[in-house]
This record gives C-alpha cells, sequence and structure tokens, in this order.
C-alpha cells in the first residue's frame, strides 16, 4: 500500500510543481493570440470552456489504455507503479503539454506538420504514413473491441454493430467539434474519473492488500518472451506515455481560448490519465491476491483485460459496477475511436491543404479513411493490437524528438527535459524490434540489447546534427 500511495501522491503533486517548471520553460502568455479565433470556422476551431475541453482531451487520450493496459503492465508487479509515475510525469504530460503548447502556436497544426516544421521533410514524409495509418488502426480497433461485446450481450450479429459503430464514428466526424463531442464526451470523460474513484474507494477501504515494491525482479508468468524491458514499457503505454495523445491534442488546441489554458488541458489531462492508470494497476494485483493470483487469472483467460475489468467491476460494486465496467469496455472506446477518426481526417486534410468549412470536402477526405476502417474491422483482432501498441510508441518518439528540435531553437538550456525522454524512449522501441517475436524475435539475449543500443546512438547522433545545424542557421521557432 506504501508504495502505491507515495506514487499517488507524487503524480498529484507533479500538476503543480513540474508542471510549473513546464509552464515557465514554454513561456505561456495570457495575451497571445490562439486558433480558436484567429482561424475560427465553426467545424474545428470553435472556442469551448476549460473544463469541456479538459473532460473531451481526458476522454480522447484515455478510451481503455489507462485500463487495459495497466491491467496488462500489472502482471510485472509494483514496478509497474514506478513507470507510471515516472513515465507519466517526465515523459508523457512533458510530451502531452509541450506537443500541444507547439500545436497552439502553430495555429493549430496536426502533428505531422509540426513535425515536418521541426525535424525536416524526411521525418515529415515518414510521420504522413505512419500517423495516418496509426489513427485507422486506432478507429478500427475501437471498432472491433465494442462490437465484439456488443454481440455477446445482444442478439444482433457482430457485422450489425460494426454497421452502427461506423455510422456513429462517421456522423461524429463529419458534425462541428460542439455539436456532439462538447456534448456528450464531458459526461463520458467525469465517469471514467468517477469510475477510477470508485475502484480507489474499494481498494482503501476495502480490505485489500496491494503488494510492495521490494525489487525490479521481473514477476511475469511468461517473463522470458515478455521481459520487463522493453515490454512493460510498450504494455503501459496510456498511463505513462503515448504518441496517440499528440495526434489529439491539436483538436483541442482549436477550441482553446486562452494559452494558460495548456497546463490543465494538456498535462492535466495526461496526470489524470496516469492516476486512473495506477489505481487500475494497484486493483488488477489487489483482487486478484496478488501479482502470482492476477497472472493466473490473466494466463487462463487469455490475457482478457476486458474480462478481468469486468470481473472486477461487478464483484466489488455490483449494479453500479456492471454499468461502469460496460462504460469502460463498450463507450470508452468507442470516443476514441471516433476522435482517432477525426484526427485522421484533419491530418489529411492539412496534407492537402483541403479547408474543413465545406461538408463535401469533408466527405471527400473522410470516406476512403472510413472504408480502410471497415476492412480492418474484419482483421484478426489480435495481429491489430500487436503492431498498434509498438507503432504508438513509435510516435511517441517522433514527437519526443520534435520537442527536442524545438526546445534547442527556443531555450537551449532545457532541451536534456526532452532529449532523455526521447533517447530512452528510442531504446525501448528498438530494443522490443529486436527481442519480440513480432519482429526479429532474438528474446532477451544480450546481443538484442546491446543492438537496440546502436540503433538509439545512431538515430540520435543523426537527429542531434540535424537539429544543430537548424540552431546554427536561425531556423524559427
Amino acid at each position: 500500500m506504501v508504495t502505491f500511495l507515495i506514487c499517488l501522491a507524487v503524480l498529484v503533486a507533479s500538476y503543480f510543481l513540474y508542471g510549473g517548471v513546464l509552464n515557465k520553460v514554454a513561456g505561456i502568455d495570457a495575451k497571445a493570440a490562439v486558433p480558436s479565433k484567429t482561424h475560427y470556422d465553426g467545424v474545428d476551431f470553435i472556442p469551448l470552456p476549460r473544463w469541456r475541453i479538459f473532460l473531451i482531451q481526458l476522454l480522447n487520450i484515455a478510451g481503455t489504455g489507462p485500463i487495459f493496459g495497466a491491467i496488462l503492465g500489472a502482471c510485472y508487479g509494483p514496478v509497474a507503479f514506478i513507470w507510471i509515475t515516472l513515465g507519466g510525469i517526465f515523459m508523457g504530460a512533458m510530451h502531452d503539454f509541450l506537443s500541444g503548447v507547439i500545436s497552439l502556436r502553430n495555429d493549430g497544426k496536426s502533428l505531422t506538420e509540426i513535425i515536418g516544421k521541426y525535424l525536416g521533410r524526411g521525418l515529415h514524409r515518414l510521420s504522413l504514413v505512419l500517423i495516418p495509418i496509426l489513427m485507422i488502426l486506432v478507429g478500427g480497433v475501437f471498432i472491433v473491441t465494442p462490437s465484439k461485446i456488443l454481440t455477446s450481450m445482444t442478439d444482433l450479429p457482430y457485422f450489425m454493430w460494426v454497421a452502427i459503430i461506423i455510422v456513429y464514428y462517421f456522423i461524429a466526424t463529419i458534425l462541428p467539434v460542439d455539436k456532439i463531442i462538447a456534448k456528450i464526451y464531458p459526461l463520458f470523460g467525469a465517469a471514467l474519473i468517477i469510475m477510477a474513484l470508485c475502484m480507489l474507494g474499494v481498494i482503501l477501504f476495502g480490505g485489500y492488500s496491494i503488494p510492495e515494491l521490494t525489487s525490479f525482479e521481473n514477476m511475469h508468468f511468461n517473463a522470458d518472451k515478455l521481459p520487463i524491458i522493453p515490454t512493460l514499457f510498450i504494455s503501459i503505454a496510456c498511463g505513462a506515455i503515448s504518441g496517440f495523445h499528440a495526434t489529439q491534442s491539436p483538436l483541442m488546441a482549436r477550441c482553446m481560448t486562452n494559452e494558460e489554458q495548456s497546463r490543465p488541458i494538456f498535462f492535466g489531462a495526461m496526470i489524470s490519465e496516469s492516476v486512473i492508470a495506477l489505481i487500475w494497476a494497484a486493483v488488477a494485483m489487489a483482487f486478484f491476491g496478488g501479482v502470482e493470483g492476477l497472472n493466473r487469472f490473466m494466463a487462463d483467460n487469455g490475457s482478457d483485460a476486458g474480462l478481468a475489468v469486468s470481473t472486477i467491476s461487478t464483484s466489488t460494486l455490483g449494479v453500479v459496477g456492471s454499468i461502469l465496467a460496460l462504460l469502460g469496455v463498450v463507450a470508452a472506446p468507442i470516443t476514441s475511436g471516433d476522435t482517432a477518426f477525426r484526427s485522421a481526417r484533419l491530418i489529411v486534410a492539412d496534407m492537402l491543404r483541403i479547408e474543413q468549412r465545406s461538408i463535401v470536402k469533408r466527405l471527400l477526405v473522410s470516406l476512403p479513411l472510413f472504408v480502410i476502417g471497415v476492412g480492418i474491422a474484419f482483421i484478426d483482432f489480435d495481429v491489430i493490437w500487436r503492431y498498434f501498441a509498438w507503432s504508438n510508441q513509435a510516435l511517441a518518439v517522433l514527437t519526443l524528438w520534435m520537442i527536442t528540435a524545438w526546445l534547442s531553437r527556443r531555450h537551449s538550456n532545457y532541451v536534456l527535459l526532452a532529449l532523455i525522454p526521447a533517447m530512452i524512449m528510442t531504446y525501448v522501441c528498438s530494443a522490443f524490434v529486436f527481442v519480440s517475436n513480432q519482429f526479429i524475435g532474438m528474446g532477451t539475449c544480450d546481443a538484442a540489447y546491446v543492438y537496440a543500443a546502436g540503433v538509439t546512438a545512431i538515430i540520435s547522433g543523426l537527429i542531434m546534427v540535424k537539429i544543430r545545424r537548424d540552431v546554427k542557421n536561425g531556423a524559427d521557432i
């Protein structure tokens, strides 16, 4: 319990402490012009109240990530608490805050465009391939999971639920942000917080025991194939750091009315997500009688995190728990899925310079994206998810290097704030390529980690040479 409570306190304190540091580093200016006013279009650029934007941002970046990922990560034991806490503060919250501010300062442009500005044409082209594919994968994944669950609960066949969810996605993606998203999503965002608080009450006052961190020994039931480094850092993404978040921030940057909203909306939403992940990791360990019990449950049930959520919620909270579980495994992924498609629409529109005031032009951009999304819904889910998880963290790497470039141009003294996380995550993603059977499959041999270190050194060196050259030539901030 002590490890958990310390991590919870550190996360909450970081909003005021490290969040304040980043506020100064970014030079937040309450008088600066914002995109919702300079580029108002009544569709995507629309001023919204801060509390609405915060709850929408939280829901957009969360989905089931801080629940499912945290449960899978909890299989490694209390070390998951450390990754969620330190990763959430020094990687995730910094990543979300500064990438959001950079988008805000660049007229709310999509992540692909700001990567191009700060990292050059080569990585811009890479992002134009990687990011839209990732957005469609997210949308596709969040068609599959709720459709399967709803099929098991009703008499409607799978393809009917796919059709219903796709129609909803299409409507929500096309309509102005204030018609559905701004009205409904804050309610779901609030429910996500309430769900986590209920679980916090269960573990604090329900007589459960939360394991303490006594060592960094790998406790996972499949430790040889899924070592802590790098697998834990891939499994727990949304609760620690996730590249997907940086694709969602421009959506909300286009709705903000003041730069001072950056800390509560970008930093605050990420810290809130880390708190949610921390709670669910603790619940998973406590409810199943410890790490070994959790691993047995996951091994016996095909690592089905959704079943774990349902079992925990209904057993501890009864009818209320059933409703919360349904929200967590059905409503939350649907809301993240449609904003993924919305983000993909904006990325493609920015790339092709297609204005989005006209509904005809919004349809023109969106239709091909949804055709691909429907196709993904009928592919083996395990295959989709396997590559989505790594791609998501690879995008975080790209975003961290973009932030490093921005800081280099603005404040060379603060480059380490992003440079160290960028190198760590570059190593994590490189190591996963060498270790995991999804890619090269060398396993946990020393050579795999040495090769990963070599790849990290090469990538870091090449990007830093580019960044220093740009700074020397006086590149724009």
